[in-house]
């Protein structure tokens, strides 16, 4: 066990803060690496990793602590982030250990159910954990804005506080009958924490650097927050948010010390010395539920959530726990028979301590085996297992894949077409040949048919057939909206970016993946940290460039976008790097009682007056600033428009505090960005756009509203719009 000397009560100023604070944050990652653990987890730990080798390993949570601490000790795993709501009644617990770890174990019982049918395949393991601090009986977890960080960290300074972190291993057998049973074995451990004597500058510039918004107790022991810490009792990876010695232990407990994983009777029983066995309970199926039917019978099972037997507290000195109720049983079995989904008619009802919560779950009948699953959350799941033979090839499958691979020649073709000016050509004289039109564009003959004839495939152009001679080429609808350079929503500007800098960056996606880094060296010769200060963008023909793209991605969304939401209480905007000031326009339109200011850098404002409608709005003004170091304009709305998505953590967390400060309450933030759906799984244009590894990264509508609401902002309104970027109205509180 790992001990730092008690000290005197001493006050850590902030100036020890910033010093100490880089050669303290290198050494926790060197911790993990060099494997500093306790003797007795170090004896275990290879046997029992071995012993999981082959196996599909799930962590029910997306803490990139905990992931690394995993990960750094050999463990090989999938992230599945668990959707249980963490609002289980603290009320209802004895400790603040139970409480810790009945959250655990609900997060890994949701992604163990969740995962044979979202996910089409049962795990072997789901490792549920939960952090929480407690000081003076009071549970501390995430802070939701600064003030609720300086009330924990206060509460906190100069004073011993305990980290438990309950944990839960969820264990998933399939059975001969393609049944799943799920055993949960449950622990804690404790650790003791002392922070120094914390004076109000110190507070304020820890909770400035944004590093308390996603910790338990608002700080993390491993960077920043270490400075505060006088002495650390107990397991140092504890308080970073996982008892890795403690798991490793359990795991030889299960693994090593039992004769058959798969047997639970002979695993209830090896356990048994250490906790008590919680029985399992069948719910008996409905008298009219028929198991002659053809497809999913329809059927019911509601877990009853009874109270169980609850230890002893123990006392605070001790630091390894047992959870005394490890229900090694059954909680959940599910029937999947001849590729259609069932519930078992010898269902097991989930036996755990809480009396005030259920959960219930129903699959119904369905004639194309395609049945919603509520879950705990109320959401509903679709499920489509209908099973398919592998010697089977289906042409809409072979057709996707195809598309795909074929996708980046289609993207050439639209980009050179555009680039060649075939479509503002075919606009202005109709009904061209190929001859005719390559003698326009200085072209050879057979490659301008070529390409015109690729752009029929793929309805950018339609031909008219002549009897004996060749086919003529008109736009179609698709190329006049966007494809023509003076259309109103012209995409030209952006397809041309799209061509010339997008285009050679994904041409070293390998090696960006590999680096996990921008290639833009790779593709252009020159690094870049801001388009604007590179020097591959000096010439004043690459920033109209530039301009123009974001102008045109601008022009296309900015109406959905000023639409998405009744602003009529808002008289002042800032549209914080509004570039070309195209979205600030359509809010302008949208709102005629709206006045908006166009924030962005110099050179920005500079060259937009190439840009400004003919009919000026005077409604629209410029000011020139950088938004990271200077004072922002005073507005009631501050709008961000595809800014986040791009910077860094430290950079998104300075931007918001700027804002964040400039806003009184009722003052607004309005945000638009491709929102991710919850499990990561779409859009694809937002997702493939992150291949091209910027410093930021793209996020989910919840990710960004726990960002904003982190800076006191609280989320009014999300709109998932139809155009190509979505939508979040955030007030300050």
């Amino acid at each position: 066990m790992w001990r730092r000397p008690r000290k005197k009560r001493h006050h850590v100023s902030v100036v020890t803060l910033v010093v100490l604070a880089s050669s303290y944050h290198c050494q926790f990652p060197s911790l993990l690496r060099q494997g500093q653990l306790d003797e007795k987890a170090a004896m275990v730990l290879n046997p029992v990793i071995s012993k999981l080798a082959g196996k599909l390993v799930v962590l029910a949570s997306a803490s990139p602590r905990r992931l690394e601490i995993l990960r750094n000790a050999g463990l090989r795993f999938e992230v599945v982030p668990s959707w249980f709501k963490e609002t289980l009644d603290k009320g209802l617990f004895k400790a603040p250990h139970e409480y810790a770890v009945e959250t655990a174990k609900q997060k890994a019982l949701e992604v163990a159910r969740r995962m044979p049918f979202k996910h089409l395949k049962t795990p072997d393991m789901v490792i549920g954990a939960d952090t929480i601090v407690t000081v003076d009986g009071m549970i501390l977890e995430k802070p939701v804005d600064k003030n609720d960080a300086y009330r924990m960290l206060s509460k906190l300074s100069g004073k011993e506080h305990s980290v438990f972190t309950g944990v839960a291993l969820v264990l998933c057998h399939e059975k001969e009958n393609e049944e799943v049973d799920y055993q949960s074995f449950e622990f804690y451990e404790e650790t003791k924490v002392k922070f120094a004597d914390l004076s109000e500058s110190m507070l304020w510039e820890y909770i400035n650097s944004g590093e308390p918004m996603d910790k338990a107790g608002g700080y993390g022991i491993q960077a920043l927050g270490g400075m505060l810490v006088e002495y650390v009792h107990g397991d140092f990876l504890n308080v970073v948010g996982f008892p890795l010695n403690h798991f490793c232990k359990q795991l030889d407990r299960i693994y090593n010390h039992c004769t058959s994983s798969s047997d639970e009777e002979s695993l209830s029983v090896c356990l048994g010395q250490n906790s008590s066995h919680t029985p399992t309970i069948p719910t008996q199926p409905p008298p009219n539920l028929s198991t002659q039917s053809s497809h999913s019978p329809a059927s019911s099972a509601k877990h009853n959530l009874s109270s169980g037997p609850r230890p002893n507290s123990p006392s605070a000195s001790q630091t390894h726990h047992t959870q005394n109720s490890p229900t090694a049983s059954p909680a959940h079995k599910v029937k999947r028979n001849g590729g259609k989904s069932e519930e078992s008619q010898s269902s097991w009802m989930l036996v755990n301590s809480l009396s005030k919560h259920t959960d219930t779950r129903e699959v119904q009948d369905s004639e194309n085996t395609t049945s919603p699953l509520m879950t705990s959350g109320g959401q509903v799941i679709e499920l489509n297992v209908t099973e398919q033979e592998d010697s089977e090839l289906k042409k809409e499958d072979l057709q996707r894949i195809i598309e795909l691979m074929d996708g980046f020649k289609a993207s050439k073709a639209l980009f050179t077409s555009s680039k060649m000016g075939v479509f503002d050509l075919l606009q202005t004289r109709p009904g061209l040949d190929a001859a005719q039109v390559a003698q326009e564009l200085k072209a050879s003959v057979k490659g301008t048919e070529c390409l015109l004839e690729a752009c029929v495939a793929l309805g950018l152009l339609k031909s008219k057939g002549r009897t004996g001679q060749s086919p003529m080429y008109e736009n179609t609808h698709l190329a006049t909206r966007f494809l023509l350079s003076d259309a109103p929503l012209s995409l030209q500007g952006y397809i041309r970016h799209c061509n010339d800098t997008v285009w050679p960056l994904f041409s070293h996606l390998e090696s960006a993946v590999q680096d996990g880094s921008n290639q833009r060296e790779k593709a252009f010769g020159k690094k870049s940290q801001d388009v604007f200060q590179d020097t591959y963008y000096n010439s004043k023909e690459v920033k109209l460039r530039f301009m123009n793209a974001m102008h045109s991605i601008a022009k296309v969304t900015g109406k959905a976008v000023a639409t998405a939401f009744d602003l009529s209480k808002f008289k002042t905007a800032c549209d914080i790097g509004g570039c070309t000031g195209a979205m600030a326009y359509e809010f302008t339109k949208a709102h005629p009682k709206l006045s908006v200011t166009v924030f962005d850098l110099p050179a920005v404002v500079e060259m937009s007056e190439h840009f400004h409608p003919l009919h000026t709005d005077n409604r629209v003004s410029f000011v020139a600033g950088d938004f990271f170091k200077d004072e922002l304009p005073k507005a009631d709305l501050y709008i961000l428009a595809r800014i986040l998505h791009d910077w860094p953590d430290e950079k998104v967390h300075l931007l918001l505090s700027k804002i964040a400060d400039a806003c009184t309450p009722g003052c607004g933030v309005l945000l638009s960005e491709i929102f991710l759906d919850e499990e990561r799984r779409g859009p694809s244009r937002g997702l493939l756009q992150a291949l091209s590894m910027s410093e930021g990264k793209q996020r989910s509508a919840t990710e960004y509203s726990l960002l904003l609401k982190s800076h006191g902002f609280v989320t009014a309104h999300v709109k998932h719009t139809a155009n190509l970027l979505d939508a979040m109205l955030c007030i300050k509180a």
